[in-house]
């Protein structure tokens, strides 16, 4: 037990001295973006808007071999086009990101991203749709970090399970689920 302690405190302190030390460990930014979100309630009811996400962001990277993670806390809304007007749903979303940057010189990176989606809704109800409160979903997407501050990014949100139920006059009661894509700016401090 004790030799493999010293072989991972080894191996931890080469990796801390390989890491030069200009480079950033934990790194504070804001992330903002345009959500496009399509609502599937089954045969003939699907419907798709636009809305938007706004939120502190949180990175931390490990710039020798290119895997990091982030998070947001962001304010975000979705929503579609019903007849008797719009569903808005506002709420927060709480992306967690496993990340893959390929470097591609000091002012360039290509990144891969995956990982659970959290989104908690301000409201339960409105017009007969019920929503659930808390919907998980998983996030994959990519992007291109451009001069060591800015990240531009596309991502689309799986859901898993049904988010809302929908009961029309004389209908059967209807599931739905939102699928979201989301095209993301980011500026890191």
């Amino acid at each position: 037990m004790k030799r493999l302690f010293s072989t991972l405190a080894i191996a931890l302190f080469c990796l801390c001295v390989a890491i030069p030390a200009q480079a950033q460990l934990l790194r504070w930014g804001v992330k903002g973006g345009v959500n496009m979100t399509k609502i599937d309630f089954g045969e003939n009811y699907k419907d798709k808007m636009a809305g938007f996400f706004i939120g502190p962001m949180a990175e931390v990277n490990i710039p020798v071999v290119g895997l990091g993670m982030d998070a947001a806390l962001l304010f975000s809304q979705k929503g579609i086009k019903a007849d008797d007007g719009r569903v808005k749903q506002f709420g927060v979303d709480i992306p967690v990101n496993l990340k893959y940057t390929l470097g591609l010189g000091s002012m360039l990176g290509i990144y891969v991203a995956a990982g659970p989606d959290f989104y908690f809704d301000f409201k339960g109800e409105k017009n007969g749709m019920e929503r659930k409160r808390a919907q998980v979903g998983i996030n994959v997407g990519g992007g291109v970090k451009l001069f060591k501050h800015l990240q531009a990014g596309i991502s689309y949100n799986i859901p898993m399970g049904d988010h809302f139920t929908f009961k029309e006059a004389g209908q059967a009661l209807r599931k739905g689920k939102d699928k979201t894509w989301q095209v993301s700016l980011a500026y890191m401090f």
